[in-house]
């Protein structure tokens, strides 16, 4: 099987997250009108979802270190369609949020696994590479996802979404069945305790530090993806077509962004590019808060939110790639532990920040103060410790582990 095929495979299989988050995004307005609840809950949903997706990481990744990758994959994704069913039959907000909670615990199967097998494949610039094609292909999800739920959402409801994203389940469960190979043989499996396992990666300091920037950009990632609709839809008056169009828009944009990273890391080097990334995120989404706290209208701030998506989609395939480097024989382990990172601090602050309404204003802020704090630790404390291991900036080497 090739190397692109492989990319194509577990790019969508990556597709988990943005297709449990988008599908149904243009109808969170609805769905919250139609279970009789506040704008916080029916965030919340997303949110559940998301916490599903972090700490299920944290089971799956081991696991997979363990018994391979096949197994735990395809156990994960069968039962993510079966509670995608579960969704769309519920009667109640509580047991919606206790459904998404379980579906994203299932989903984040193919998130971690898609990432461990990428560093089975491949080290150093070609993991970067691979996984710009993986950030390709996955970025299609919330491109198609947010366009096709809001053209779903008038005809079918929240329910019928829910419907949609079961089907796309049962889909990537037979793709994942019939394409993809077993990564890590028996011989190379990590047989001993999951605690261990943790254990050993986080003793890396330097992992650390990638793991506190993932959770900063997390953050900032999930109060856009969980504020958006309200912003655009509510602040904006925008509808839920044209508020479909204007996410795809943005998710094109993280697609341009791994595909100038993909060309361009071999010459520039892998810290060079995840520094520059962060930077013109935190850049991004303080002209973001700029547009709303001066009252610039919608295109400043569209504008600003498709470069903060540019800056993302550039820089997330270097940042994973720098804290796998040396830590081969527990990718699924350290593929966990940054995934969860991502994925489990911004669905916490994205509805306490939404607790009195959610606004341009609270949005925009949110996302500058996490970016910013990105920012000023990747050039406070892991470029420095970066070149006291003598990685240059336009190095492609894989960064040893170690604490610092």
């Amino acid at each position: 099987m090739s190397l692109r095929r492989v990319a194509v495979v577990l790019g969508l299989l990556e597709t988990f997250g943005p297709i449990s988050m988008d599908l149904y995004m243009p109808a969170l307005p609805e769905l919250a009108a139609d279970l009789g609840t506040s704008e916080s809950l029916a965030q919340a949903t997303m949110s559940a979802c998301m916490l599903g997706l972090a700490l299920g990481q944290l089971v799956v990744g081991p696991l997979s270190d363990r018994f391979g990758r096949r197994r735990p994959l395809l156990f994960g994704v069968g039962l993510f369609a079966l509670l995608s069913l579960a969704c769309a039959l519920t009667p109640s907000i509580e047991l919606l949020l206790a459904a998404r909670f379980f579906q994203g615990l299932c989903g984040s199967a193919g998130i971690v696994i898609a990432l461990a097998v990428a560093r089975d494949l491949t080290d150093g610039v070609e993991l970067v590479r691979l996984l710009a094609m993986l950030t390709t292909v996955g970025a299609l999800a919330p491109i198609v996802a947010p366009v096709v739920g809001g053209q779903l959402a008038p005809y079918m409801g929240w329910r019928g979404i829910f419907g949609v994203l079961a089907g796309i389940g049962v889909a990537l469960f037979l793709l994942a069945l019939t394409s993809l190979p077993e990564s890590l043989p028996p011989g190379a499996r990590f047989t001993k305790g999951g605690g261990r396992q943790f254990g050993a990666v986080l003793q890396d300091r330097m992992f650390l530090r990638f793991l506190v920037v993932a959770a900063l950009g997390g953050v900032a990632f999930f109060t856009y993806l969980a504020s958006i609709s309200f912003v655009l839809q509510d602040s904006y008056a925008l509808s839920p077509q044209v508020f479909s169009l204007c996410f795809a828009g943005n998710a094109v944009m993280a697609v341009v962004g791994a595909q100038i990273n993909r060309v361009v890391v071999r010459r520039a080097g892998t810290a060079r590019m995840y520094a520059i990334g962060t930077t013109l995120g935190a850049v991004a989404a303080a002209s973001a808060l700029v547009s709303v706290l001066f009252g610039l209208g919608l295109i400043p701030l569209l504008v600003s939110l498709a470069l903060m998506m540019l800056a993302s989609g550039g820089s997330q395939s270097n940042g994973s790639a720098l804290a796998l480097a040396g830590h081969r024989e527990r990718a699924g382990t350290a593929a966990a532990l940054l995934g969860t990172s991502s994925f489990a601090l911004g669905p916490l602050v994205a509805p306490l920040v939404s607790l009195s309404g959610t606004s341009p204003l609270s949005m925009s802020l949110t996302m500058t103060v996490a970016y910013v704090g990105a920012a000023v630790l990747v050039w406070v404390a892991v470029l420095p410790r970066l070149r006291r291991l003598q990685v240059r900036p336009d190095q492609v080497d894989v960064v040893p582990p170690g604490p610092l």
